[in-house]
């Protein structure tokens, strides 16, 4: 039976309405609130969807997001109207599509930043004003911010008024970093682009400081010297993109395309995508011609002197097998998609984040369903669509490790679920681990699994209980796998962990944040006085190297706590603390100075020799690379790593074992 003219538009009209609302609260809760309720797959596939709707029936709705190009900005920073829209740009998947679009024009191709949008306004040389792109119409004033990136010059040499626009981006690795510092990581930063929206936002600038954002120059909207004079750049996009590179900005990474040579240069990029250290969504194509490009206009919506590749990603059907729900510290219990293996992008794939219940309710998952995977950026696996959508997954009740019931909480439009247990045996036994592990107390004989034993057994409840395993001896020397000899060596391990240092017992308590080098260096700059370590606030903390804002606060609320207190100073009565040994032999020559090592080493067994050495030195060993960053030790100094490349930006010397060690010596 077929249906009428009218009745199939009353159809579509609703449909249209149902997207519109859906696609907003996606938008909304992504944009302002920092989470996901959708994928970025599934979202493209309802804007298209609603985007054909709107062909189709020759009408837009109000409210529709194809006729805006952001959402609307919520927050207490100023705002600012833009002197003209910042339109999003048109896009496609299609190589051959972005080979007709260029036709016989010369064009350059870039990565398309997955960040958040600023511009910068420059003059007499000072930089006087950063202001995001907000909706595309009216953004927020973020000077005092951009300030704090890591790579923005605040004076440049063209003592002229300069307009440009670049992307705020947070590395990979430092995204990864900053989550380590947060307990709540997984129910606030589900991704780079995310957490570096809000660090730009952020009402403190110190906060914005911590958070090493950088900023990628893509376009310059206006250049006009002291005289008045509008620069010349001869007609040519990368002229502009040089002088911009000769200020002292990072410019986003271009090649020179023609329609002949454009697929071989997409190519390049989609190879490199997989070693790079900061995110991209896709490629830019632009005239290269200036005046061309401007002459052909702009449609309501998109500019026409550019035009966006997003990548076709290869999918792969399979079935879903099982949902894992994985404990954390923080009690947070993640969701993780298992499925028969599939090869994606040259690699085998069994495994997919589903970051929160939210997410799994969008995808109507049920366990066998017949689920299309694809890798994100073509690097993070993700669940593309989900054929079946059955709908019966249903949340883990209680929690997989200590069996109480689970609860779920509402954060920012996105459910989660928690395990409320404070004495759950999943936060307690990798707590333990850490602190019996050879950088903390170096208990031999305290594994993961006999932790879980003692902890199942009531043998240990705080940090000093390890120091009193002889109350329970005979329960242990009866144990699966124990016996005399076993508990008489896990007294000796004990007993010699009673003599320690102090930093070895602050990283070991598992403070957010702290690792080892950052232990020492605390302890060092407080003179190994725990107390006086204890008392400091969050600026005395700040004056220590490697210590920002963040991590202060981290250290602040943890020493605030009376219950954690109470078990810290019970600890402290079976240790005997050691202060640091000062090492006067050994030459100064990394005194106050930050080094990172990667890559394999030849001259050393592992990394923690050769950082023993730069402390030695009276240097501090780093995870990644900054502005602060004196060298970067690597054995392939030609290598196209995230770290090489960041050190290259940055001006930081690449250095060879051999050459460092010369360093170290005070022969270079």
């Amino acid at each position: 039976m077929s249906i009428s003219h009218d009745e199939e538009k009353k159809q579509k009209l609703t449909r249209m309405k149902e997207l519109i609302r859906t696609l907003n609260e996606a938008a909304r809760v992504y944009y302002v609130d920092g989470n996901e309720i959708m994928s970025n797959l599934s979202y493209d596939r309802l804007y298209d969807e609603l985007e054909k709707l709107e062909q189709e029936t020759g009408m837009i709705l109000g409210g529709s997001p194809t006729q805006r190009v952001g959402f609307e900005v919520l927050s207490e920073l100023p705002k600012e109207r833009h002197p003209s829209p910042m339109l999003s740009l048109d896009k496609t998947k299609s190589v051959d599509e972005l080979a007709v679009w260029l036709g016989e024009k010369e064009g350059l191709l870039s990565w398309k930043m997955d960040g958040l949008t600023v511009v910068l306004s420059y003059h007499a040389g000072e930089l006087v004003k950063a202001v995001t792109r907000g909706n595309g119409e009216i953004g927020e004033v973020i000077t005092q911010n951009a300030r704090m990136f890591d790579n923005v010059p605040t004076r440049i040499a063209f003592t002229g008024d300069l307009v440009l626009r670049g992307e705020a981006i947070i590395t990979y690795s430092e995204f990864k970093k900053i989550n380590e510092t947060i307990a709540d990581a997984d129910a606030k930063y589900k991704n780079p682009r995310n957490l570096c929206s809000g660090s730009v936002r952020q009402l403190d600038p110190k906060v914005t400081k911590s958070r090493h954002v950088n900023l990628m120059a893509f376009a310059l909207v206006s250049a006009v010297d002291a005289q008045g004079e509008h620069v010349d750049f001869q007609n040519s996009r990368a002229a502009q993109y040089e002088f911009l590179r000769a200020q002292g900005f990072d410019v986003v990474e271009y090649k020179h395309v023609t329609k002949d040579t454009i697929a071989e240069s997409v190519q390049w990029f989609s190879e490199a995508i997989q070693h790079n250290d900061f995110p991209s969504d896709g490629l830019v194509l632009i005239y290269e011609d200036i005046a061309y490009g401007l002459s052909l206009g702009r449609t309501a919506k998109f500019p026409r002197n550019a035009i966006a590749f997003k990548w076709s990603d290869e999918q792969a059907e399979t079935v879903l097998r099982e949902v894992e729900w994985s404990p954390s510290r923080t009690g947070l219990i993640n969701p993780v998609a298992i499925f028969d293996p599939v090869e994606l992008e040259g690699t085998t794939v069994s495994r997919a984040s589903l970051h929160n219940l939210s997410y799994c309710e969008e995808l109507a998952l049920g366990i066998g369903d017949h689920i299309t995977v694809y890798k994100a950026n073509m690097i993070i696996p993700q669940i593309a669509e989900n054929r079946t959508r059955s709908g019966n997954l249903k949340p883990a009740a209680v929690c997989p490790v200590c069996g109480q019931p689970t609860e779920i909480r509402s954060d920012n439009e996105a459910k989660f679920l928690y395990c409320p247990n404070p004495d759950c045996a999943a936060k307690k036994i990798k707590n333990f681990s850490l602190f019996v592990s050879r950088d903390a107390l170096n208990i031999d004989g305290l594994s993961e699994q006999t932790l879980e034993k003692f902890i199942a057994h009531g043998f240990i409840h705080h940090y000093s209980d390890i120091f009193h395993l002889d109350r329970y001896r005979a329960e242990i020397v009866t144990m699966e796998g124990f016996g005399e000899k076993s508990y008489e060596n896990l007294t000796a391990a004990t007993e010699r962990a009673r003599h320690t240092e102090l930093y070895r017992v602050v990283y070991g308590l598992g403070i957010a944040g702290i690792g080892l080098a950052n232990a020492k260096v605390l302890c060092r700059h407080f003179g190994d006085d725990f107390a006086k370590l204890r008392a400091a606030g969050v600026e005395e903390l700040q004056e220590v190297d490697g210590i920002g804002a963040v991590l202060a606060e981290n250290l602040v609320r943890y020493f605030q706590d009376a219950t954690v207190m109470k078990q810290v100073d019970a600890l402290l009565q079976d240790l005997e603390i050691e202060k640091q040994v000062e090492d006067h032999t050994t030459p100064k020559t990394m005194e106050g100075k930050s080094v990172v090592i990667t890559g394999s080493l030849e001259h050393f067994e592992n990394r923690k020799e050769l950082q023993a050495l730069i402390e030695q030195a009276g240097g501090r060993a780093a995870g990644s690379v900054s502005a602060k960053t004196a060298y970067l030790v690597n054995n392939d100094i030609t290598s196209t790593s995230g770290k090489n490349k960041k050190a290259k930006e940055l001006g930081v010397p690449i250095v060879t074992e051999e050459e460092f060690l010369r360093i170290l010596k005070g022969e270079v």
